[in-house]
Formats: structure tokens, C-alpha cells, sequence
């Protein structure tokens, strides 16, 4: 039985990107031009295909000029390194995404230390980890940024709650863990190798799973009124032939009946990623032209 809140992103990253789109409007009127979001898919992968199309909708929907470049899979590595040297470059731009992955011959690592780390809107450039890492103003991968505007739209102040994030990738814990200690939590990264899993979550105010393991976080691993955030995706068999259902980390059934609050899957952190996406670009946009945003409302 369901006793927890259910944490709806999908409203809030509907108000985020309504915020955005009044912002992206002032800037137009203050620059003389839209804010403009360079997104570069390299190869055919579907699933990118599809979230980029998405970028693509969403970022002109807001009022900002949308530049996609797309190059063939078995493109030469420098043929990627000149596009982003010439977006680095281009006035027009001022967010540039290399989707990821990318195809096995082209160095990850490189191709984003080739950005513009004041154009870099996905927060994974090393100038703005450690940014991340000092509270200097810099970007932060979408989606934890995303999970924290969930946090504290649902909680307030966050200021002393004790916080297990459970996953230490650079694309979610890491990040995740240094905005809670922003915002004065006391945190606790776990992961594989954490001895008593169970024991170490059950202490925590507020869980946020990035594992990538289907339904591992239980209910009975759960304080009683914790808020959790489940940014895990999934894909796995469902019960009629052939077909397949989205879960996440987090088993819902079980940890809904314990929590205070939680996000579901779909419908939680997912529709956050874009939305955030599109508040980094505006922000990168007045940062660039050196005009003043008042970043708390977005």
C-alpha cells in the first residue's frame, strides 16, 4: 500500500522550462538574439536519436535557438575535436552537448576537455567539477541538479538532514553528494563495495539511488519518512510475452509503503534532465554576454 508523496517531476519540469522560456524572452530582449544550445550526435544510436530530438522540441519551445550537428559513426576523432572548437567559437552558441556515449574510437575524456567549460551546459568539463567541488559558479550535470530542485521543493531547507546517495559515477553521485553538502547535509556515498548496504541507507533522511540495478533498494532498507529519489532507468521483462516495463532502483511497491516521499520511474527524475539542460543554457546565455539573471528562480 502507497503511503508516501509521490514526487510529480514531470509537473515541476514543466514550470522549470516555463521559467526558463520568460528568461530566454528577457534575453532575447536585452541581446538582440536568441540563447542558443549547439547539440552534436555522433552515429545512430536510437535512443540518442530520440533524446536529442527531444533536446532539439523542448530548447526551441523555450524560445532558444536549437544548432544540431550530426556526424557519421565511423567519423575520425579530430573531425569531432574541430566541430567543438568551432562552436567553442561561435557567438551564436552558448551551450554546447556532445551526447554520449560515442562511438569506442573517440576518447570521452578529450572531447569534453575540448569544450568551452562556460559553454559546457552538461557540467561533466573538469573546470567545473572542481567548481562544483570549491562552490565556485560554474554547471552541474543536469540530472542531480535536477534531484536536488525535487529535494528541496519537497522538503525545504535540507540543512542538517543526513543523505546516503548510493552510486559514485561522475554523472550522478559524485555531483549528487557535493550539492547536498551544499546545501549542508550530512552525506554518505555508498556504493558495490559498501559493507551493510541495507544498515547505511537506513540511517539516511533522504536516499537517492543511481545504481543501475533494478528494485535493489527495498522498503525494509528505508527509515521510516525518508524522502527518496530514484534515478535509476530500467528496462525489464514484464509479465505478458515479450513486453518489458521501466523500474528503477528503487523497488516502489515496498519503499513506497515506508517513505515520506519518492519519485517514481517514469514520471520522477527523468523529465527533469531536459528541463535543466534548458536552465543551464539560459544561465550560460546571461553569463556570457555578462547580463544579470537571478538564478535562484531557476
Amino acid at each position: 500500500m502507497t503511503t508516501a508523496s509521490i514526487i510529480d517531476g514531470k509537473a515541476f519540469a514543466e514550470t522549470l522550462r516555463a521559467r526558463v522560456a520568460d528568461a530566454a524572452a528577457s534575453f532575447a530582449q536585452q541581446a538582440g538574439r536568441n540563447a542558443g544550445l549547439a547539440v552534436v550526435l555522433v552515429g545512430e544510436d536510437p535512443a540518442s536519436q530520440v533524446y536529442v530530438r527531444n533536446k532539439g522540441r523542448q530548447t526551441l519551445a523555450c524560445g532558444m535557438e536549437s544548432f544540431e550537428h550530426k556526424l557519421p559513426a565511423d567519423a575520425p576523432e579530430a573531425d569531432l575535436l574541430a566541430l567543438v572548437e568551432q562552436l567553442n567559437g561561435d557567438p551564436a552558441v552558448d551551450g554546447i552537448l556532445v551526447q554520449l556515449p560515442l562511438p569506442r574510437h573517440m576518447d570521452e575524456a578529450k572531447v569534453i576537455a575540448a569544450l568551452n567549460p562556460d559553454k559546457d551546459v552538461d557540467g561533466f568539463h573538469v573546470v567545473n567539477v572542481g567548481r562544483l567541488a570549491t562552490g565556485a559558479p560554474g554547471f552541474v550535470p543536469c540530472t542531480p541538479l535536477g534531484c536536488v530542485m525535487l529535494l528541496k521543493d519537497q522538503l525545504g531547507s535540507l540543512s542538517g538532514l543526513d543523505a546516503v546517495v548510493i552510486g559514485r559515477s561522475n554523472i550522478v553521485g559524485k555531483p549528487m553528494a557535493q550539492l547536498l553538502l551544499a546545501e549542508s547535509c550530512t552525506v554518505t556515498v555508498a556504493h558495490s563495495r559498501t559493507r551493510d548496504l541495507a544498515d547505511v541507507v537506513r540511517r539516511a533522511d533522504i536516499v537517492v539511488a543511481a545504481v543501475g540495478r533494478p528494485e535493489m533498494v527495498r522498503g525494509d532498507w528505508l527509515k521510516p519518512g525518508a524522502t527518496v529519489i530514484d534515478v535509476g532507468i530500467n528496462r525489464v521483462p514484464a509479465a505478458e510475452d515479450g513486453k518489458s516495463r521501466l523500474v528503477g532502483d528503487v523497488d516502489f511497491a515496498s519503499a513506497s509503503a515506508v517513505a515520506g516521499a519518492i519519485t517514481p520511474v517514469p514520471g520522477g527524475v527523468g523529465p527533469m534532465t531536459i528541463a535543466v539542460l534548458l536552465r543551464n543554457t539560459i544561465v550560460a546565455a546571461h553569463r556570457n554576454m555578462g547580463l544579470a539573471l537571478d538564478e535562484t528562480l531557476l
